[in-house]
């Protein structure tokens, strides 16, 4: 999992990520993402603190974390790394297989946009496939 906000269709996406990060500090990340998630057209950092509140954060901490600014830079490289490697929109998933000792991983397939189970299964058994 990795972030890619993409602030020309979501101009406060970049602050949000960096929040659900500030969620995580206090063990909440995945329900700060899927709270972000049901309500795009409310991410100002103004309303961050209230979805904060709704996941059981602590106020001060999580907004002290939120004017730190401390995951931009996590925010950054992962944006960065997408472009680098093609990503243009979200969600974008790579289906690999490592290589070698396990260190590397060799990008079998990308699937682009929301896709249903079938699709995935389709994809990962024609890579299974590939293997024997």
């Amino acid at each position: 999992m990795r972030d890619f906000p993409i602030e020309s269709i979501h101009p406060h996406a970049f602050k949000a990520a960096e929040a659900a990060h500030c969620a995580a500090e206090q063990g909440k990340y995945w329900e700060m993402h899927e709270r972000l998630f049901a309500h795009p057209r409310n991410l100002t950092p103004a309303e961050l603190p209230g979805h904060g509140a709704a996941v059981g954060l602590d106020p001060p901490k999580f907004q002290a974390c939120l004017e730190s600014g401390r995951h931009a830079g996590r925010v950054r490289r992962d944006l960065a790394d997408g472009q680098k490697v093609g990503v243009r929109g979200t969600p974008t998933f790579f289906l690999g297989v490592a290589e070698g000792d396990g260190t590397r991983v060799r990008v079998v397939r990308v699937i682009r946009g929301a896709q249903g189970f079938a699709a995935f299964k389709a994809v990962i058994d024609a890579a299974l496939a590939a293997q024997k």
